[in-house]
């Protein structure tokens, strides 16, 4: 027989001939360029259908939510906006078609999972959890969950033993809640809230002696109650939440795109821009938003 044919990759006792080489390798290169799909999936779908979508909720102002002319806006969203012109740049499109899609707070994830929802502009907390089937761009904010009070009524945690305190339901925040109280060994009583803007009234009416929430929601609430002189934001925050927005795990080419796009609006202080907008002309970023923008504004 032919040297070459009888040709084999010698291993300890392991024997390779060139056939089950040539299939090793073929699966290989399949796996690699499965690899380098997923990697730029959002990217080629776009470049090839030249539209991009966006996730968005209607219940997290001033983040996400429709504003009166019907059109999705807030603080989240309009950061989605500045990333899409980056891909429209980066794909050298003459025009980008985006496209929005509502998505709930249960299955948000999972929408950005299975590849209807390009990039999720919400308030979404990073954990590790999460990034088990997600992935995450550089921080967009920095919150926790605080307290809004009434001034003519309980100052302090401990104050509200007793009393009714509002929270918005379905959200880590109660979980938050429920482990601070049972730290502070105190006892009251749980009023759950479809939506904070409810919560924040039954406050200010005084069916309420707190309303629990996301702090950053809860600053946009308070600032625009026609009752902000009875309230007052709480200083101590009862849990750290860093957000950013969310997209689908393993794309590192969109991810890259997402984040150049979100480094240029913190270099270029556009984000002050934003962040008036959607919070308000009396609002200023706290300490920890500023160190978010001056820690993730990198350069290219």
């Amino acid at each position: 027989m032919d040297r070459a044919r009888r040709f084999v990759y010698s291993r300890g006792n392991a024997h390779v001939g060139l056939p089950t080489m040539r299939r090793l390798l073929a699966v290989a290169v399949a796996i690699l360029s499965l690899a380098a799909t997923a990697e730029a999936a959002v990217l080629d779908r776009v470049k090839e259908t030249g539209r991009l979508t966006l996730g968005y909720r209607n219940d997290a102002m001033p983040f996400s939510y429709v504003n009166t002319k019907g059109v999705p806006a807030g603080y989240s969203v309009d950061l989605c906006l500045a990333v899409a012109e980056e891909v429209r740049q980066t794909l050298k499109l003459d025009k980008l078609d985006v496209h929005y899609e509502i998505v709930d707070a249960k299955s948000r994830f999972e929408q950005v999972a299975a590849g209807k929802v390009d990039l999720l502009c919400g308030a979404d907390t990073v954990t590790l959890g999460r990034r088990k089937i997600v992935d995450f761009s550089l921080l967009t904010f920095a919150t926790g969950a605080t307290l809004l009070y009434r001034i003519d009524g309980p100052q302090t945690f401990k104050d509200l033993k007793g009393k009714k305190i509002g929270a918005r339901a379905g959200t880590i925040t109660v979980d938050d809640l429920r482990k601070a109280m049972s730290e502070q060994d105190f006892d009251a009583e749980l009023v759950p809230y479809d939506d904070y803007a409810a919560g924040v009234r039954d406050l200010a009416s005084g069916k309420l002696s707190a309303f629990f929430g996301d702090g950053g929601i809860l600053l946009f609430f308070w600032l625009q109650s026609p009752d902000k002189a009875k309230l007052k934001l709480s200083d101590r925050s009862l849990s750290n939440e860093p957000y950013a927005l969310v997209l689908p795990r393993g794309d590192d080419a969109f991810r890259l795109v997402v984040d150049s796009a979100l480094a240029r609006v913190y270099r270029t202080k556009a984000i002050e821009k934003i962040f008036t907008s959607a919070f308000g002309a009396q609002a200023r970023p706290a300490d920890i938003v500023r160190a978010v923008y001056l820690l993730n504004a990198l350069e290219p």
